[in-house]
């Protein structure tokens, strides 16, 4: 079979697997209580993503004066990053903290590092629950999928997921305060030295099925509306994303849905794979083989 005839099969196969899951109900996306002054409906909604407005954690940058007035002193993004890096070892202790527990036989205290490590890990995990709560409590915006499909029929499935955001283990070191605060320096980043002037950032994500973000319209043969996680793992490299999943998913994402970027700080455990983590509702979506 010559390559443009193996490439149409493959693109033909794609949009026979797309068609076997036909749109669904839309499910309860959110409640109204949020931390950014905009109704939860909105946001989660495809009217945002197409004309996104800013977006701030209430007072965060407020009561963290100090870290944005270091910030502004960086030349480039890597000093940006030391700075952040530098302000959370000294307000919670975490770099501390971590060598006295070692010593001592004691646990370490969390650290959105370790979520981020936990993520990266594995997106079900409990650190991933921890992100997909924190989401919840500042955007308004529930998860899909924690281990399993989250809706209104799967009591156990919500049990799991809010057991394992909850936990103890995570939460004893204002660890939704620390991300509040990793989410004001991407947004403060994203503007100054990622992406200046720019309202989206196009990103992809390979899949295999639809469990996690389940398709709520479908547009055309290649365009859906698709339910994205509360929080996901896109890249910004196509190659990358093609050994996730068989279907790629392009989506414009709003910068103002982005929590974090490979590039934020010189050292963290996401580093390989160009990822972003991005903030979930509704999006449009291209989808090919």
């Amino acid at each position: 079979m010559a390559a443009g005839e193996r490439h149409q099969a493959g693109e033909q196969d794609g949009e026979t697997r797309l068609s076997r899951h036909e749109p669904q109900p839309p499910r309860h996306i959110g409640h109204s209580t949020n931390h950014v002054g905009l109704s939860t409906a909105f946001l989660a909604d495809v009217a945002f993503n197409a004309r996104p407005q800013p977006l701030h954690i209430s007072g965060v940058r407020e009561m963290n004066g100090p870290l944005f007035e270091m910030l502004g002193l960086a030349a480039d993004l890597d000093e940006a990053g030391d700075a952040f890096t530098n302000y959370m070892m000294a307000m919670f202790g975490i770099d501390q903290e971590q060598r006295e527990a070692k010593a001592a036989g004691r646990r370490f205290r969390s650290s959105y590092l370790r979520l981020i490590k936990g993520w990266g890990y594995d997106s079900n995990s409990p650190e991933g629950a921890v992100l997909k709560g924190w989401v919840e409590s500042r955007f308004g915006i529930f998860p899909t999928f924690h281990k399993a499909v989250l809706d209104r029929g799967a009591p156990d499935a919500w049990a799991t997921y809010v057991v394992e955001k909850m936990s103890s283990r995570f939460h004893n070191n204002s660890i939704y305060t620390q991300l509040d605060l990793l989410y004001e320096f991407c947004q403060w980043a994203i503007e100054r030295f990622a992406f200046p002037g720019d309202s989206h950032v196009t990103l992809y994500r390979g899949t295999n099925d639809f469990n996690e973000h389940p398709m709520t319209v479908r547009l055309d043969r290649r365009n859906v509306v698709m339910r994205l996680n509360s929080l996901s793992s896109f890249t910004a490299n196509r190659d990358i994303a093609d050994c996730f999943g068989d279907i790629i998913l392009t989506a414009r994402v709003p910068v103002q849905k982005i929590l974090f970027f490979n590039t934020l700080m010189s050292s963290h455990p996401l580093k390989g794979e160009g990822e972003f983590l991005v903030i979930g509702g509704d999006y449009q979506v291209t989808t090919s083989r």
